[in-house]
């Protein structure tokens, strides 16, 4: 017998954004209903950024007890990594995460939790296991999972995406990575210093939608710590290896080349979760970069919005987050909304870390006149010296009035740095705006304030500046 609800919202997707919808619409007193047919919490917490992040702190651990010596402490001989713990240590990351995301905890807060695959069967109307959903208003929150290009060879091998690399618990020899974007180059660092040999093959760039200045800084670092990257390389065919191992075959300016490997690990892209939702029985317009919306995130239905991966813009838990707001403003207060792409921050959680937002200086210069490029560099900052975390800088476009209009930073704690400067973004400051706040002594965060500080330095040339001043002095 199926049951009808007739919820105010309903959620499909219990991923970051779905659970933010939910939970802020349901301490409003909104009736919402829930959708899940797989783990609470969705990709970012069970297989992307809580995993990965956790298994990059094991690995900067144990390169922390590597370069000890430079700091005059020395443990003596080769550390000894177990790899049983290491997974111990990602699993209970994410378990002590999981119940803010729990079914238990969205009944408490009064959300209808439906543990179901969910599928329209007209415009009105969702179906999830014996349930009939026929809300006022529908959010589509389905994310993404990883992609798996059509390789040939590759479905005749073992392979890793980031939904099986956490499972493991032994070392990989020699781990061959395809895709040398942010989570080929994150989960290629955290093998690396975990004791693996790891080959990164990229057909294009490296790191290609940063900033070339400030990735070269990550590309060159991954490198010394024994990272072999190699750019331009298409991968052409994929084989088994003996009875354990794995061989990559490429292309590098027309030539034909050969790598080996143990394991593999594929990180080429996600893909947008829509297969089998009957989006068209809906009235749902799609493609296969996700749902199509318009700027406050409405789709082809009226009533159906989609946010985060699915909604077919930038792929990140905390855009997926930033939907869940203007849809909330939307659907509860009538208040228009809209996505502003201009202001979102994002990290290479590498180490050094890059991060960004606004403008890169290619984009500004094409829509602004007179941009002005200010930079400053980590080993001009006295924290930086004591850290000896001197590699980097900051890279900032002004417009010519000194309005920021975008910042990257490639060094330590440049994750932690970009919030300041997504601040400055989103509220459209000045230079003069930075330049007057004052930093904490001795702070890496200095080299922000250094930066647009460096903005004045043309006035101390000019001569009127300089005849102004001899002027004044003359009155004592």
């Amino acid at each position: 017998m199926t049951e009808t609800l007739t919820p105010d919202i309903c959620v499909i997707g219990a991923g970051s954004g779905g659970l933010s919808v939910a939970a802020a619409a349901a301490s409003f007193g909104v009736s919402v209903v829930l959708i899940e047919k797989g783990k609470m919490g969705g990709d970012c917490l069970n297989t992307g950024c809580i995993p990965s992040k956790a298994l990059l702190a094991a690995g900067k651990h144990a390169q922390t007890m590597r370069e000890g010596a430079k700091f005059g402490i020395s443990l003596g001989g080769e550390i000894k990594i177990d790899y049983k713990k290491v997974n111990k240590h990602v699993r209970s990351v994410i378990a002590g995460i999981a119940p803010n995301d729990s079914v238990e905890r969205f009944t408490a807060l009064g959300v209808k939790v439906i543990e179901a695959h969910a599928y329209f069967s007209d415009a009105n109307t969702i179906i999830a296991g014996d349930y009939e959903i026929r809300a006022r208003r529908v959010v589509v929150a389905t994310g993404s999972a990883a992609f798996v290009p059509p390789i040939p060879g590759l479905a005749e091998v073992d392979y890793f995406t980031n939904e099986s690399l956490f499972e493991n618990t032994r070392k990989l020899s020699h781990l061959i990575i395809i895709g040398g974007g942010p989570i080929g180059l994150e989960m290629a660092q955290a093998h690396r210093r975990l004791g693996s040999k790891v080959t990164v093959l990229e057909g294009l760039k490296a790191l290609g939608k940063d900033d070339p200045e400030l990735a070269s800084v990550v590309l060159e670092n991954l490198r010394e710590e024994g990272i072999v990257i190699r750019e331009g390389a298409m991968v052409a065919a994929v084989e088994k290896r003996g009875k354990t191992g794995v061989r990559v075959t490429i292309t590098v300016d027309g030539e034909t080349e050969t790598v080996d490997g143990t394991h593999l690990l594929v990180a080429v892209g996600r893909s947008v979760n829509v297969e089998g939702m009957n989006l068209e029985k809906a009235g749902i317009e799609y493609d296969r970069r996700g749902i199509k919306v318009s700027k406050s995130l409405r789709s082809s239905n009226s009533k159906v919005y989609a946010i985060g991966d699915v909604a077919g813009g930038m792929q990140f838990t905390h855009v997926a987050g930033y939907h869940a707001g203007l849809v909330l403003r939307a659907i509860l207060f009538r208040k228009k909304a809209e996505v502003n792409e201009a202001i979102i921050p994002w990290v290479t959680y590498t180490d050094p870390e890059l991060a960004h937002v606004g403008y890169n200086e290619v984009d500004a210069a094409a829509k602004f006149k007179n941009i002005r490029i200010l930079r400053w560099p980590y080993h001009e900052n006295d924290r930086a010296q004591a850290e000896r975390k001197t590699k980097g800088l900051i890279k900032m476009i002004t417009n010519k009035k000194g309005k920021i209009l975008g910042v990257s930073i490639a060094g330590a704690n440049a994750g932690e740095m970009i919030n300041m400067w997504a601040l400055a973004v989103s509220k459209d400051l000045t230079v003069q705006d930075v330049s007057s706040y004052i930093a904490p002594y001795p702070t890496m965060s200095e080299i922000g304030k250094r930066a647009a500080t460096s903005y004045y330095i043309p006035l101390t040339r000019k001569p009127f500046v300089r005849w102004l001043i001899g002027f004044l002095r003359k009155f004592g």
